[in-house]
């Protein structure tokens, strides 16, 4: 058997709590987030969406994940794996031996990389509110008998999405694209430029090791992010309070999304990015077929998990702009060092093409595509606009170079949640993409 037999202690993962929502709506928990265990190894995941999940459970072993809110759920599912079956996970409040929250019984899925995703109704009487979980692992049979991935925790208003697919509300989408059409356009002037654009100019707002996308409902699961845009963006984070939220540091008011990257730090010190400018474009070769973001659309760009080198000339790299440019590179060759009168920047690109069936995907990126050639068509039909953000922060650097807190240079990555107003969002489309006219951010020629 490999598994381990003593019990860790993960100080490094624990997820702190934090003020949590009324209703806990659909959290997924990830197996791997645990605060504590015994008898469990981390490995990597063949299932969709890769990432780890937590392998060689038997009888005894356990898992506690802390700050779950538990208020209103109705049902949990279990995404489990299983050579050999033949035992139950029961979730517990409390302790190992509190109250019974659910069970779920295994059998075998075909292989210990073979996924299934089982669903238990919650105890009626479970406690609320913020509350550990503990996972306990039951079999008679001896040996391990099952791997977990992850919990989804659902107040019942809708079912949990299935192997981390969101499926988008079609009756709220079909409404947002009639109001879309329905929108008459503004005459172009003549001097306008003819670039398909306009965008949201964001300031720094805050950092939180939170990823309401990655890990929703997770506070502390995730590596330090620098926020820009909706003020009260965390682990809790969804559409609803997105948009219940008036507050953002991007102009136009109306534009109440949350975009984040990982925080860069140079000799461990945050660096935050003096501005950000988040472009809303098309790189269609006939734009106006591009229609607005759905409502609560959610998408990241670039890999948290690729750490390579990224020497001078690399696709994506971080680079100088400004009076003198990059002057050196870093000692280790992965970072530019850039003139006293230039700053440093990075310019993230995201995909520009959307299935047109699910708000997010197991991976936040199998649900879009970019356009290559031009046009959106196969399994990516719809034109979406094609978000970048261009972030400069108020550094030069030196030979000592920067680090991000998802690891080195290649791994800059961004995230982006939708919450704008949507008639707001398909004036823009519709003026500024459709018509193919440069516009400000207040949405002017």
């Amino acid at each position: 058997m490999r598994r381990l037999l003593a019990a860790v202690l993960l100080a490094a993962a624990t997820v702190l709590v934090a003020s949590a929502p009324a209703s806990a709506a659909t959290v997924t928990v990830q197996a791997e987030a645990y605060a504590a265990q015994s008898g469990s190894q981390l490995e990597a995941t063949a299932d969709t969406g890769g990432g780890q999940n937590v392998a060689y459970l038997g009888e005894g072993d356990w898992l506690r994940y802390d700050g779950v809110n538990l208020t209103g759920v109705s049902s949990i599912t279990a995404r489990v794996a299983s050579a050999v079956g033949s035992g139950r996970i029961e979730l517990r409040t409390g302790s190992t031996t509190g109250p019974l929250l659910a069970q779920f019984a295994i059998s075998p899925t075909g292989g210990w990389q073979t996924w299934s995703t089982l669903t238990a109704a919650a105890a009626s009487n479970h406690p609320v509110g913020s509350q550990q979980v503990f996972a306990v692992l039951r079999t008679s049979a001896g040996g391990d008998f099952v791997n977990l991935n992850w919990f989804t925790f659902s107040d019942g208003t809708k079912p949990p999405a299935q192997d981390g697919w969101v499926p988008v509300d079609n009756a709220a989408w079909n409404a947002q694209l009639a109001e879309f059409r329905a929108l008459s356009t503004r005459p172009v002037p003549a001097n306008a430029v003819r670039v398909p654009e306009f965008n949201a100019t964001c300031a720094y707002s805050h950092s939180h090791p939170d990823d309401p996308i990655i890990f929703p409902g997770l506070p502390g699961a995730s590596h330090m992010h620098t926020f820009l845009g909706n003020n009260s963006t965390n682990a809790y984070s969804t559409t609803r309070t997105l948009l219940a939220n008036a507050g953002t540091t991007c102009r136009p008011a109306p534009d109440l999304s949350a975009y984040w990257i990982p925080t860069l730090y140079e000799n461990d010190r945050a660096i935050e990015p003096k501005d950000v400018v988040v472009y809303y474009g098309s790189r269609l070769t006939d734009p106006s077929a591009t229609v607005p973001f759905p409502q609560g659309f959610r998408m990241i760009a670039g890999d948290a998990k690729l750490q390579a080198p990224t020497p001078a000339g690399s696709v994506n790299a971080f680079y100088c702009a400004g009076p003198g440019g990059e002057i050196g590179r870093s000692a280790d060759g992965n970072w530019p060092i850039c003139a006293p009168t230039a700053v440093l920047m990075f310019h993230l690109v995201f995909q520009d093409c959307w299935d047109g069936r699910n708000l997010d995907s197991p991976t936040h990126k199998a649900h879009v595509a970019y356009s290559y050639d031009g046009t959106c068509r196969g399994d990516y039909p719809v034109a979406i606009p094609n978000l970048s953000f261009l972030i400069a922060y108020p550094t030069s650097g030196s030979a000592n170079g920067y680090k991000l807190a998802s690891g080195m240079a290649s791994s800059m990555h961004g995230d982006a949640f939708m919450a704008w107003d949507n008639r707001a969002l398909g004036e823009r489309v519709k003026n500024c993409l459709v018509q193919k006219a440069k516009c400000n951010t207040n949405g002017d020629f």
